[in-house]
């Protein structure tokens, strides 16, 4: 029996891939400048539970910089472990609905200050990636 298989989306050329890496320096830059912590989670082993804004890129011709807000494990941790055993999604347990408003409030914050420093951003597909923020470029003055 042949093995089960898919396609991956085809990876963006070189000069692209390039590009998104610089923007994706330059929001790290610019989140920093405003009191954010900010690291590239694509350059240092993908380090999750590191709180802060995880910037990477994403190597596809559809992709381009994502931005992820990671909570400390103390926040998190809980919340997880009480969603992967089942919860009632109309009416979540207060460590859930803690890190959920945790996570929309970042998200929004994320937005409104890449926006105000330039950068052209906007909620991904929360289906196909679940991140939080994508920025596809520096918008010219």
């Amino acid at each position: 029996m042949a093995e089960p298989g898919f396609d991956l989306p085809p990876k963006a050329p070189p000069e692209i891939i390039a590009e998104r890496h610089e923007l994706a320096d330059e929001v790290c830059r610019h989140l920093t400048r405003a009191g954010l912590p900010a690291y590239r989670a694509d350059l240092d082993g993908g380090t999750h539970g590191r709180p802060g804004a995880a910037v990477h890129i994403e190597p596809f011709v559809e992709g381009g910089v994502i931005v992820d807000w990671e909570t400390d494990k103390k926040l998190s941790s809980p919340a997880l472990d009480l969603f992967a055993r089942g919860i009632d999604f109309d009416n979540p347990p207060p460590e859930v609905r803690h890190y959920e408003d945790v996570l929309s409030v970042m998200q929004a914050a994320l937005m409104g200050i890449l926006a105000s420093a330039g950068f052209q951003v906007e909620e991904p597909d929360g289906h196909a990636h679940g991140a939080m923020v994508q920025v596809s470029r520096l918008r010219k003055p």
